[in-house]
């Protein structure tokens, strides 16, 4: 495998390792409309195909249940031109559960469902055959996302399932299930809302849902453990996560949970996002993929063993073509099957550029307000070219794709690479131009010197909307303990004021803001660094929280209708931006202010004067003279005001924010 480009020689054809096509067909799979299925499903048959263009023997096992018992019937298949194996059987066989087994050599390989199964038994080792039209909630084919005309206009909610909803506080009966999200009326014991009423309530647009598909480190058999993972260890892509549902030995039943999850959130006003994590398997000798085509799907290493850039134990190969193929049609399935709105992309920097292009390319054609962003690195240097590379270097080339600012997360809270090194709160250095990047959507901006810039040395968006604006998210610690770890353990009051301003400047950034879920409410994870696998005291989110924390509540709220009433804060394009955006000098490195001119965006207000002290005394700041009324000030917001202001110079309280409107 060390020159992937050989074509070699086997069982009478040629496959091409480059590009997975046999007689350089361009690695054209068996069709039917345009799907990569494995199975279907006609009046009077039931079709399988499996590809293993290296194979010489392939059979099909079918099974009465979901993980136990031997094959009631074995059948072998037969070969196709295209590197395909196919049989058709008469009859239809819903509710039979399969997996195929290939003979590459002498060897027979283990059984594998397949790597386009999208319904599986408990635990995802064997494929299910399942109707899927008879799955759907009543008014599916009504159901329609509610998705904004811009994505400067969209406000993404980073949630995991287990963490939403586990906690008795919050009331809901699905805890820790796709059903969580479909209870309406849910409530801690003082009466405040939680769930799904909770996220109408905050106002965000989307939430990103933390990985939902099929992942290994939770056994679906044994729920009673109470395990506990993120999900970043894929083993089926296209189908929903059993410990998720209601029963994870019925394949229908997450299937239909999930879709009564996604309707129920659509019809709040809120849109899907899904995390995706295509980059790595969780453990690649045991993976359908190595188990259909062995040495294809993932970057090798000249030894031999399998590349590493995801730092869990290999990476995939985008760039080969049905790698490539693979993702879009996989994407393409949750939004046309699941009517998933968007996708978040783990380790994206380990795809190539052109397979994420492809993927915009395929979602446009469905609908252009398709969200897709993603983590612009890797955790190591990927096996392959790196200008080829979805890297956030390259942001600017992938058009429609935006990626997470760590720049200007860092350069609030502190660097990642240590807990105890705070960024601007300590005001111990000048990191304001790394402030000013993310304020300006990491665009080219005349007023913003690079060369000053944590992580970058230039703008690398070609628009704002292409980049994430953040201060944590469920990867390093959560706010509330990054606060307490890199400045001492201040007392509650101090850090719910640093909580405040770290998030108005996220807010006030253009680009799309994103929050971590339970930020809102003080949430802390007990100073754990990496809870992947914590248990539920300390990843759970405890809902009487937001009754003690009522006020921050209520300022995260104010943040997201202030930036929903306030277009000047989503400008649409890099040029608005720079004809809007001016930052106002300071000589105090613990002060970044900037004005929005001349009605940005359509605004309402004149002018918009936005002020960040980090100081821990209060500071006066020149601006440009004029009439203001002040919509945040002294740790609140008000849209309908606070007080006025007649001046050319302003009074800023310690660690706090004033935005300031010409007019309302």
């Amino acid at each position: 495998m060390k020159n992937i480009q050989t074509i070699i020689t086997m069982c009478a054809f040629t496959f091409c390792l480059a590009c997975g096509c046999t007689n350089c067909n361009n690695g054209q799979l068996p069709l039917k409309e345009g799907s990569l299925e494995e199975v279907y499903l006609t009046e009077t048959t039931t079709d399988f195909s499996f590809w293993a263009p290296t194979a010489n023997e392939v059979v099909l096992n079918l099974y009465h249940d979901g993980a136990k018992g031997e094959p009631f019937n074995t059948i072998k298949l037969k070969r196709h031109k295209d590197g395909s194996w196919r049989t058709s059987i008469e009859g239809n066989l819903t509710g039979i559960f399969y997996t195929f087994k290939a003979k590459i050599g002498e060897k027979w390989l283990e059984e594998t469902p397949g790597i386009f199964a999208r319904a599986t038994g408990v635990n995802g080792a064997r494929a299910a055959i399942v109707d899927f039209r008879a799955l759907n909630p009543q008014g599916w084919d009504e159901d329609k996302a509610p998705l904004p005309s811009s994505f400067n206009d969209i406000i993404l909610y980073e949630l995991h399932h287990r963490d939403f909803s586990i906690d008795p506080s919050s009331g809901i009966t699905n805890r820790g299930k796709f059903l969580a999200l479909t209870e309406k009326g849910t409530t801690n014991a003082k009466g405040a809302s939680t769930g799904i009423d909770h996220l109408k309530e905050l106002g965000v647009t989307h939430i990103h849902l933390m990985p939902s598909y099929d992942y290994s480190s939770v056994d679906e058999e044994h729920l009673e453990r109470n395990e506990y993972n993120w999900g970043y260890d894929p083993v089926n892509y296209n189908t929903p996560e059993g410990s998720y549902s209601t029963d994870p030995f019925d394949p229908t039943v997450r299937i239909k949970e999930f879709k009564q999850m996604v309707k129920a959130l659509h019809e709040a006003g809120i849109c899907v996002v899904m995390d995706v994590v295509y980059n790595h398997l969780s453990d690649a000798g045991s993976s359908a993929f190595e188990r259909s085509v062995p040495g294809y799907f993932f970057r090798m290493k000249e030894d031999g063993g399998y590349a590493d850039a995801s730092g869990c134990g290999n990476e995939t190969a985008s760039e080969r073509e049905m790698m490539r193929r693979f993702m879009v049609e996989s994407v393409v399935r949750w939004v046309k099957e699941y009517h998933i709105d968007g996708f978040r992309f783990d380790l994206m920097g380990i795809h190539d550029i052109t397979t994420m292009n492809q993927i915009r390319k395929a979602l446009d054609e469905i609908s252009p307000n398709i969200v897709i962003y993603g983590e612009g690195w890797a955790a190591s240097t990927p096996a392959f070219d790196a200008d080829s590379m979805a890297m956030k270097a390259n942001i600017y080339r992938m058009p429609g794709i935006a990626a997470f600012s760590d720049e200007l997360r860092d350069a609030i809270r502190g660097p990642f690479s240590n807990d105890e090194k705070a960024g601007f709160f300590a005001v111990e250095e000048d990191l304001r131009e790394s402030i000013k990047f993310g304020i300006a959507g990491a665009i080219e901006h005349p007023q913003i010197d690079y060369s000053k810039v944590n992580y970058t040395d230039r703008a690398w968006a070609a628009e704002p909307s292409q980049m994430i604006s953040y201060v944590s998210c469920h990867d390093d610690l959560c706010l509330v303990d990054r606060i307490k770890a890199s400045l001492g353990n201040p007392d509650e009051k101090e850090i719910i004021k640093l909580d405040k301003l770290a998030q108005t400047i996220v807010f006030t950034s253009q680009g799309i803001p994103f929050i971590y879920a339970g930020e809102e409410v003080f949430r802390n994870k007990k100073g754990v660094h990496n809870t992947f696998k914590s248990p539920d005291d300390v990843n759970a989110i405890n809902w009487n929280n937001k009754t003690r924390y009522r006020d921050l509540f209520e300022y995260y709220q104010g943040l997201i209708a202030l930036r929903k009433a306030h277009p000047a804060f989503r400008l649409a394009s890099a040029d608005l931006v720079r004809k809007h955006l001016e930052f106002l000098p300071s000589d105090n490195i613990g002060v970044v202010a900037f004005a929005l001119n001349a009605n940005a965006g359509g605004d309402v207000s004149e002018r918009i004067v936005v002020i960040f002290n980090a100081n821990d005394q209060k500071v006066d700041v020149d601006i440009p003279a004029g009439d203001y009324i002040a919509v945040c000030a002294k740790g609140k917001i008000d849209l309908a005001g606070l007080f006025t202001v007649s001046s050319d110079r302003v009074r800023v309280g310690a660690r706090e924010a004033l935005i300031l409107c010409s007019n309302l």
